[in-house]
């Protein structure tokens, strides 16, 4: 495209499109700085789309052998599929649509460097070209196959729980040292084409077998760990194209998920080993499983907590995935609007690993419109809850179970959690007593200042909606 330029603006054409490049640079580093807000993520995602957009632009400009037939045709095509996907997925199905996203971006950065390695003559690769072209199609094919295990384990049609085949983890370790291997093989002799295919088959079954055996429950480490594989694959294949914006935007992507990871796994207090090589995690919630059958609980009904929220100061309302599942949202926020129009101040407690993807109940609640400043972190509520008079927990369960700070034996003994008990009053929407994805036993069930509301998410709060507007 450069051709069509003028011979003067030709010359200076490549310090200008380096300079473009570090612009777009400049809105993907303060795009994901006004990520770290609901307020301001809408505002920071728009930054970093226009960031793109003129990346794309620039690139254009930098390549000089492109078809333009198939670069619109694939703009039209994305565009329909991103504007029917944006309409179309709920916001309680946004963490499959993420684990699509981040299999998508490995697959892509694959492919960019199948694609430059098939269009050359390989044995005129420099060695270094030749190492980044082997590691982004075992990281980006490892982020594809992974990512849609990820998906399934979501959307439900691959069992949530570990599968496992005996020794899994010496086999993974033992696959990914061969892969790497291949990738000294293939850099020695790259016009030996067995060496690439088989190395590309056997990163595609790594991925599978990397994340098939993760429970379920520990999807939303396992989403931002393969978001950041995304951005790894993306900056090798900028290595491969010599493009750098393609190599900091994918570095920025992948420091970013690896912050995101360490946090999501300092919330469950494990370390990121034990979330992909451990025993850990995978039950759902079923009807039936009671719980320990040797205790009794609280049960209550819509009209006593109407009466309980509406005479209290302080509510603070917990959501977890029972109410993504539910999705209640709506009627969640209606109760809260009843309630403040009653003078009852009103705010939300967030577990970091609540839901199925970081940020999950933030992306829920925003979807019903409930404002940014009645969301609190967990470091931010905690020091509220003692002078709380009401917590409904909606769906959430191991993030609010006392045993992680009185019961050193316990799996989640050490993790930090919402300290609901220290509130005078809890009430638990749930299904039944069924353990969390830990397997364990919730102690704040049975405790003198709980009661259980059993049921679906969403029944029970419209029935605690009416129960309020008759108090009127």
């Amino acid at each position: 495209m450069s051709q069509f330029l003028p011979e003067a603006l030709q010359s200076v054409l490549p310090n200008v499109i380096q300079l473009l490049y570090l612009l777009a640079t400049g809105f993907f580093i303060v795009g994901i700085k006004r990520l770290g807000s609901p307020a301001t993520a809408r505002s920071g995602n728009q930054l970093a789309s226009f960031g793109m957009l003129i990346g794309v632009v620039v690139t254009l400009f930098d390549r000089e052998i492109l078809s333009f037939e198939l670069i619109i045709a694939g703009v039209v095509i994305g565009a329909l599929i991103g504007i029917i996907a944006a309409k179309k997925v709920q916001m309680t199905a946004m963490p499959e649509m993420v684990a699509i996203f981040n299999g998508f971006g490995g697959g892509a950065s694959a492919l960019v460097a199948w694609g430059e390695f098939a269009r050359v003559d390989p044995t005129t690769i420099a060695p270094d070209g030749l190492v980044t072209t082997g590691l982004s199609i075992v990281i980006g094919s490892i982020t594809f196959t992974g990512s849609f295990i990820a998906f399934g384990k979501l959307k439900g049609f691959i069992n949530g729980g570990r599968i496992a085949l005996p020794g899994q983890n010496i086999i993974n370790l033992v696959l990914t040292a061969l892969a790497l291997g291949l990738v000294g093989w293939f850099t020695v002799d790259p016009a030996y084409q067995t060496v690439f295919w088989s190395l590309f088959g056997l990163s595609l079954l790594i991925g599978v077998l990397t994340v098939l055996p993760i429970g379920g429950a520990d999807m939303p480490v396992v989403i931002s760990l393969l978001n950041s594989y995304s951005g790894i694959a993306a900056s090798m294949a900028g290595f491969v194209l010599g493009n750098n914006l393609l190599i900091i935007s994918g570095a920025l992507v992948g420091a970013a998920g690896l912050i995101l990871t360490n946090v999501m796994c300092k919330a469950m207090n494990r370390t990121l080993l034990n979330v992909l090589f451990g025993a850990f995690g995978g039950g759902e919630e079923g009807p039936g499983d009671t719980g320990d059958s040797d205790k009794t609980v609280q049960k209550t009904y819509a009209d006593d907590v109407a009466i309980q929220c509406s005479y209290a100061n302080k509510v603070v309302i917990v959501p977890g995935y029972g109410l993504a599942v539910a999705q209640a949202q709506h009627v969640l926020k209606e109760v809260a609007n009843l309630l403040e129009e009653k003078g009852v101040e009103v705010a939300y407690g967030i577990h970091p690993v609540a839901g199925r993807m970081p940020g999950h109940m933030n992306v829920l609640l925003a979807e019903a419109d409930v404002p940014y400043d009645q969301l609190y972190d967990m470091e931010e509520i905690n020091p509220q809850l003692k002078s709380t008079d009401v917590v409904l927990i909606i769906g959430a369960n191991d993030v609010v179970n006392p045993a992680a700070k009185t019961s050193p034996g316990s799996p989640i003994y050490g993790m930090p959690i919402l300290n609901v008990d220290e509130a005078k009053r809890t009430i638990v929407f749930k299904r039944s007593l069924n353990p969390g994805y830990a397997g364990i036993d919730n102690d704040l069930f049975y405790s003198d200042t709980n009661q259980m509301f059993f049921g679906d998410a969403k029944k029970s709060l419209q029935e605690l909606s009416k129960a309020i507007k008759d108090l009127d």
